[in-house]
């Protein structure tokens, strides 16, 4: 095992040269998870968002929290244990599946996921990770909840503590929400609306969906004609109008979310994608920068969303469908592991659109 597990770090270091892949097949796989067993373990360097309260709170990351203090900062941490997850999900006979449960299995102990909530519980901490870092976090739990493997049901129940304060947390965030956060980074609302609405279908939450699809209505429904031609700011990673419309598909039914994604998007027409550029990254080293190729990654999984999302007969699908692949091969061409920059993350937004891991029916389209 230390062998494969060497092989994927070397695989990970030597990306640079890697085409994207044309179809996503096990080979493919292993370029992404030898980025995540890469860093999951990795605890610096280490970017923290922490509230001092005391001289006992300076501490390193793996005490502070001892599930997610790797991949560079907590989200990164947490949506790459999901890609681990994920993939050894998908390819269970591959070589870096016994890696990959390896680095969960050494995560995913009840005294480590205790010492999160402990963190997460604790004082000063109200907004920490809201609502990016939390709603990753329960996209990691609606993806154990949704595998059919004993190890992973184990995990899973393991998690519930920390899934439910999370929960808990936003839940009491969401009513108080007098406005969406409209911004290309990780406060962002429609993404991580997105994210806790999928996870509360598949862990059967009832009340979280009536929530955040109440707030959803609240916050977006009356939405018309978004500025995309504003878009992107200089380092976004979300699309601020393609999350929207993203969120949007997901409360709505096919006829009045095209009637809806008229008005909202009207500029969407033709069959080409000239009316949505890829976002170009002058300087992949940059951290804030590389924050383009991860746009290009979550727009392309956006538009095939939305595109998912509307009649077959709709006449946009084909320049929603063209825009999607021109982002897709830019944004896949961009994850090389070559800068831990957009190495510690980009892996996890390449394979979330690989996988469909947003489309509809996500919790089924891996058997």
């Amino acid at each position: 095992m230390r062998r494969i597990f060497a092989s994927l770090l070397l695989a990970a270091s030597s990306l640079a040269a890697a085409a994207p892949p044309d179809s996503f097949d096990e080979k493919a796989a292993a370029r992404f998870a030898g980025l995540a067993l890469a860093c999951v373990g990795k605890e610096y360097p280490n970017k923290i968002a922490h509230t001092l309260e005391s001289d006992e709170d300076a501490k390193p990351p793996r005490l502070l929290t001892p599930v997610f203090f790797g991949c560079y900062d907590w989200h990164s941490s947490v949506h790459g244990h999901w890609l681990l997850a994920r993939l050894a999900r998908q390819f269970p006979e591959s070589p870096f599946a016994g890696p990959a449960r390896s680095a969960l299995r050494a995560s995913f102990t009840p005294e480590k996921v205790s010492g999160e909530v402990a963190y997460l519980t604790g004082k000063g901490r109200g907004t920490f990770e809201r609502p990016y870092g939390l709603a990753w976090l329960l996209r990691l739990c609606a993806e154990l909840r949704s595998w059919d493997d004993v190890e992973a049901k184990a995990w899973a129940k393991t998690l519930e503590p920390l899934e439910r304060a999370a929960a808990s947390r936003l839940g009491e965030w969401l009513p108080k929400l007098a406005y969406p956060i409209r911004e290309g980074e990780h406060a962002q609302t429609a993404f991580a609306f997105g994210l806790v609405l999928d996870w509360a279908r598949v862990a059967h939450d009832a009340a979280m969906e009536r929530l955040v699809v109440a707030r959803t209505r609240d916050l977006y429904a009356k939405d018309r004609a978004c500025p995309i031609g504003y878009e992107p700011s200089g380092q976004d990673f979300l699309s601020p109008c393609l999350a929207e419309a993203d969120l949007m598909r997901r409360i709505l039914a096919p006829e009045p979310y095209a009637s809806w994604l008229r008005r909202f998007l009207p500029g969407v027409t033709g069959r080409g994608s000239s009316w949505l550029q890829v976002a170009v990254v002058t300087d992949p080293s940059d951290g804030k920068l590389a924050h383009l190729d991860g746009l290009n990654l979550s727009r392309a999984w956006m538009l095939e969303g939305i595109a998912a999302s509307l009649p077959q007969a709709d006449p946009r699908l084909r320049a929603l469908r063209s825009t999607a692949a021109a982002h897709r091969d830019s944004g896949l061409a961009a994850v090389t592991g070559a800068h831990y920059e957009g190495g510690h993350w980009l892996g996890t937004f390449a394979v979330y659109l690989v996988t469909g891991a947003g489309l509809p029916g996500f919790e089924r389209a891996i058997p």
